[in-house]
This record gives structure tokens, C-alpha cells and sequence, in this order.
């Protein structure tokens, strides 16, 4: 049963070298979807590339259903699962901050370092761009730290906050990506016969 380092399944050791593993693996992925290219992420908020969009989908359903299964079959115990805690008003600034971030650099923090992995000029000044801001937070926190633990709703889940079962959120978020996948590819095709008449 899982977790397997909570529960002793792993030496506690080990965490770090799988953490590390796990991280190579992720980046290689991220290379091999075309997420090194700043184009291929900002095409997202102009209309012509929504491949962001469906691989982090596909991920968040995969997850969702994987763990579901788990649950059920006796293989994982999602009490010992570690939530993020909610911080309503500082999620909500750092999901604009990073939205403007994704338009301007065509990056994210994770997609920059595998654009640096691969001699990116771009990624660099971006990446450059994120420990200032990093260290500028850092600096300023004190200020902001009542802001930052504003409206705080503890480790829960979305599944607690609306009393639902997992079962059905997970549900509905299979039927919001599918939903997802049509639509961006109806506006996909839209921007890109309109560009193909432009050019000629």
C-alpha cells in the first residue's frame, strides 16, 4: 500500500534521489511535447496551439482516475497524501502573475529550464527574470505576508469545499477536458484556415 515512503514502504533516504528521477523524467517529457518552444506555450492565448492545454489535461485526468483506482483497490491511502494548503488571495495573485508571465515570456518556471536544458537564449533572461522576482518576494515578504496567508482554507479539496465525492468530481473534470479538447480544437482549426488566408 502507498504512500510508499510514509509509510515506511521506502527508507526516507531514497526521497530525494526519486525526486530527482522523477524530475528528468518530467523534463524529457515536457522536450519531447514541444514545451522547450515559448511558441507552442503562448499559442494557448492567441488561438493557433492548445497542446499546453491537453497534455496538462490529460495529466490532471490520468492522475485524478490513477488515484481512484488505487483508492479503491486497496493500493494507496489517499489520507497520506500531502495537500497544498489554500491561500485564496494569493493563489488568485499568483495565478495572474503567472498568466501574464505565460503571455509575455512564453514560458513557466518548469517549461524555462527545459528550454535552458537545450541552449535557449530566451529561457535564460526568463529564467533570470524568475530568481529576481524570487528574491524580490523574498525580500518584501514580511510586508506581504498577511496578504499571502489571506483567506486561508486549510489542506482541502475540491471535493470537501462543494461535499461531493471524488468519484464525481473526478467525473465531471473527464467530461469539462473532453468538452476542452473539442472546443480548442474547433478554434484551432478557425485561426489557423484564417492565417493560411492571410498569408495568401
Amino acid at each position: 500500500m502507498g504512500p510508499l515512503i510514509p509509510l515506511g514502504q521506502i527508507a526516507t533516504g531514497w526521497d530525494f534521489v526519486i525526486a530527482l528521477l522523477i524530475g528528468i523524467a518530467f523534463g524529457f517529457i515536457l522536450e519531447s511535447t514541444g514545451f522547450s518552444s515559448s511558441r507552442n506555450i503562448a499559442g494557448v492565448f492567441y488561438g493557433y496551439n492548445f497542446v499546453v492545454l491537453r497534455v496538462f489535461f490529460t495529466a490532471v485526468i490520468v492522475a485524478m482516475i490513477g488515484l481512484q483506482y488505487f483508492d479503491y483497490m486497496g493500493w494507496i491511502d489517499l489520507n497520506l497524501i500531502y495537500i497544498l494548503p489554500t491561500y485564496v488571495n494569493s493563489m488568485i495573485i499568483g495565478s495572474v502573475l503567472m498568466g501574464l508571465g505565460f503571455v509575455l515570456g512564453g514560458f513557466c518556471p518548469g517549461t524555462s529550464y527545459t528550454a535552458i536544458a537545450i541552449g535557449k537564449l530566451d529561457a535564460i533572461v526568463f529564467t533570470a527574470g524568475l530568481f529576481l522576482g524570487i528574491f524580490m518576494f523574498s525580500e518584501l515578504f514580511p510586508l506581504l505576508e498577511n496578504l499571502y496567508y489571506g483567506e486561508s482554507l486549510g489542506n482541502v479539496t475540491i471535493s470537501e469545499i462543494l461535499g461531493v465525492s471524488n468519484g464525481l468530481i473526478t467525473f465531471l473534470f473527464v467530461i469539462v477536458a473532453l468538452i476542452a479538447f473539442y472546443v480548442t480544437w474547433l478554434i484551432e482549426k478557425r485561426v489557423r484556415n484564417r492565417i493560411t488566408e492571410y498569408k495568401f
